[in-house]
């Protein structure tokens, strides 16, 4: 079971990442204006833990050979077939919702970051 929840946790950590590495680059590209790039962030961050969440409702759905966490399994390490389908399930349901947590605790670290940074925009506009 610690295999399974180990190739699951990587596939899942990729495709997070390849998806983090895009909205750091929209923010990026934002950096001109720091106010609207930390929001544009906190709404993709938003997204991938809407979209984790959704992915992880859809898991018991699908067929189990066809993860790509069951294709890197060697073996000797995939459950037996009678049980599969059941097990392959909880592992990626639960990594799928351990991402999305985080996925959402980002977005809601970026939104307050936004937000401070408005206000204290808006402040040393009232002050000058």
């Amino acid at each position: 079971m610690d295999e399974i929840r180990k190739v699951a946790f990587n596939c899942v950590a990729r495709a997070v990442g390849f998806g983090s590495l895009a909205i750091a680059l929209v923010m990026l590209s934002l950096a001109f204006q720091p106010a609207l790039a930390l929001r544009a962030g906190a709404i993709m961050a938003l997204a991938m833990a809407g979209i984790l969440t959704l992915k992880a409702t859809w898991v018991p759905y699908q067929n189990h050979r066809r993860m790509e966490a069951w294709l890197y399994l060697d073996e000797h390490s995939r459950p037996a077939e009678n049980h599969a389908g059941q097990i392959m399930s909880n592992v990626m349901g639960d990594v799928y919702v351990r991402f999305a947590l985080v996925a959402f605790k980002v977005a809601c670290t970026l939104f307050l970051a936004s937000l401070g940074v408005a206000i204290i925009r808006m402040l040393q506009a009232g002050s000058g």
